[in-house]
Parts: C-alpha cells; structure tokens; sequence
C-alpha cells in the first residue's frame, strides 16, 4: 500500500480535490461565455459607427443617447427573462409564457381606450404620472384576479390560466370593436403604441423601471432555493414543507409586476421571455433556478444586443429588432410545442 501512495503521489496526476473545483469550471463556463458575448456586443453598439472624435462632445452625445438604448435592453432582458422563469416555476409548465394570463391583451385595451377617449390627443399623453398609473392598473388586476381565485375551494392553477384565457380574449375583442371607430389618424397614433419597440423607451421613466425589477431580482435570488422546491409540484412542496399556494401567488404578482412594467416601457413582447428561457433551460446543467435566471438572463442580453447591433448596423432596419424576436420564439414555441406537447 506504501508504495501505491508513493507512486500516485509522484505520478504527477491532480488530486481528486481538483475534480469539484474543475467541475465548477465547467459549470461556469456558459456564464462566461454569455457574459462576454453581451458586455462586447455592448461595447460595440456604444462604439461602433459613432462620426464624432472619440472624446469630443458629439462623441459624448451620441454615446450617451446609445447609454439609453443599452439601459433600456438590459431593463428588457432582465424583466422579461425573469418574469418567464418564475413564471414556468409557478405552472410546472415550460411551454406556457405569462401573456397567457392577459397581460398583453389588459395593455392593448388600455392604450386603446386612451385613444378611443381622447382621439389623436392621445399622443401628447406621456410623462412618468401616465406610466405609472398604467402599471399600477395591470398589477391591481392581477392582484385581485389572484387573490380572488387562490382564496377558499376556487384555489387551483389550472382555473386561474384557463380564466386568464378568457380574460385576455375578452380585452381583445373589447380592443377591436374599439380599434374599428377610431379614424385613420387615430388607428396611426394607436399602432404607434402598440408597436413593441427598444427605442421608444422613456428614459425619465427608465431608473424607476429599473430599480423595480432590481428588488424584485433580488427578492427572487433569496428564494431562490424555495422556488426549487416549488417547481417539484405542489404536493411535493407542501410534503417538504413550503406554503405552496403564498409562494405561488407571490411569483404571479411578481410575474404582473415585471410584465406591466416591460409592456409600459417598450410595448407588448410575447415570445421573447420564452426564446431566452427555453435556450437557458437547454443550456444550464441543471435545473436550480441559480443557475437558470442568471443564464437566461445573460441569452436575454446577448439576443437583443446581437439583434439591435446587426439589423442596425448591417441592414439598417432598427426598428425590426423586436419583430425578428418575436419571429423567432413564436418559431421556437411551435417547435417545443410540437415536439414535446403541453407537459
């Protein structure tokens, strides 16, 4: 035995210690690698094609105004990969997305209305007290939409999405009769606000999205290890001890929170959250949500910097960054959809 210690000893081979630090390494290399990607596609947006001196005031100008632009993509990303996330943890359920509880459909109804009342003057209706109170609309419905079905026998996830269904296909059809009296310049004002766009951003309103979904990433980091345990399923959760039905109707406020906020600032975005949550779910190698969110994250930053930076700078067509995504989840959708049916 003496002699077998001597020979591993001098055979130059790592200790067996090393294996959990390399296996770490390994574990860490998709967020490096994704981290990377996004802060050099940062860097060249912020940098690329800029006509003024670097260091001049036109310099400063425009990069400042591409600041902005990054802001409101990181904003973006962070909201909606998170919403999806937990979203996914609240139903079991990765093929489902959050607009399937009418979040899109309220925001559509809203803006809406505020034409159909106010006609083309709609469009001087902005500023931080108009976005606010939208927001805090949508997040009131939801809280007593949730509240209302989680309380007593009426206590079932299956129940609140199919009424979630309804909901929303009943502000759409509320949305078109609408839509169909308004005049041709009116229905110009309110495409305008429908239309999902990255640079139509307000940037007077974006710290106070920000520091929003920054509580609430931080609120769902310290239960990260709960939402573990939820995502087993209810009974497993209440086996183990969690209140199930608290935690999920927390994540679904939560999930209305960064929704409303999302659509407010840069307008209704359906399949993106699901795009990069899928991709996360496909790369990460495991299942905890430390390390799905910052993963899915990080793929939400690196799509919608790879798109801004290439439809804007290759074929000039800024505008169709967020039609290109949604292109491509609602792809993906079908795709899961079709290959793994509703589990």
């Amino acid at each position: 035995m003496t002699s077998s210690i001597v020979k591993l000893a001098g055979s130059g081979e790592p200790p067996a210690l090393d294996a959990p630090r390399s296996g770490r390494l390994r574990r860490a290399l998709p967020f490096v690698a994704v981290y990377v990607i996004a802060a050099a596609l940062a860097v060249a947006i912020l940098v690329y094609d800029n006509p003024a001196p670097v260091g001049s005031p036109g310099f400063r100008i425009i990069a400042q105004t591409r600041l902005t632009s990054l802001g409101t993509i990181a904003f973006v990303a962070v909201s909606q990969s998170l919403a999806t996330v937990i979203f996914h943890t609240a139903t079991s359920n990765r093929i489902l997305t959050p607009s399937i509880l009418g979040f899109d459909a309220l925001y559509v109804l809203v803006q809406t209305a505020l034409v159909f009342v106010f006609g083309t003057a709609a469009a001087s209706m902005e500023g931080i007290p108009k976005i606010i109170a939208q927001s805090a609309l949508m997040v009131l419905f939801a809280s007593l939409l949730y509240g209302w079905l989680f309380s007593g026998k009426r206590a079932n996830l299956h129940l609140l999405l199919l009424v979630g269904v309804v909901l929303g296909i009943g502000f759409g059809s509320v949305s078109t009769f609408m839509q169909r009296t308004l005049t041709p310049s009116e229905f110009d004002v309110l495409s305008a606000r429908l239309f999902g766009s990255i640079g139509k951003g307000n940037p007077d309103y974006l710290p106070i999205a920000v520091s929003i979904v920054l509580l609430i990433l931080v609120f769902v980091w310290t239960r990260r290890r709960t939402y573990d345990v939820v995502a087993l399923g209810r009974d497993v959760a209440v086996g183990l001890g969690v209140d199930y039905r608290r935690e999920v109707v927390t994540i679904l406020v939560l999930v209305s929170v960064l929704i409303s906020v999302s659509a407010t600032m840069v307008g209704p975005m359906t399949f993106y959250g699901f795009l990069v949550a899928t991709l996360a779910y496909q790369f990460a190698r495991g299942d905890s949500h430390a390390e799905i969110i910052p993963l899915a994250i990080g793929l939400g930053l690196v799509t919608l910097l790879g798109a801004t930076f290439v439809l804007k700078h290759v074929f000039a067509a800024a505008g169709l960054v967020t039609v290109i995504i949604e292109f491509a989840g609602g792809l993906l959708f079908l795709v899961v959809l079709l290959r793994k049916g509703m589990r």
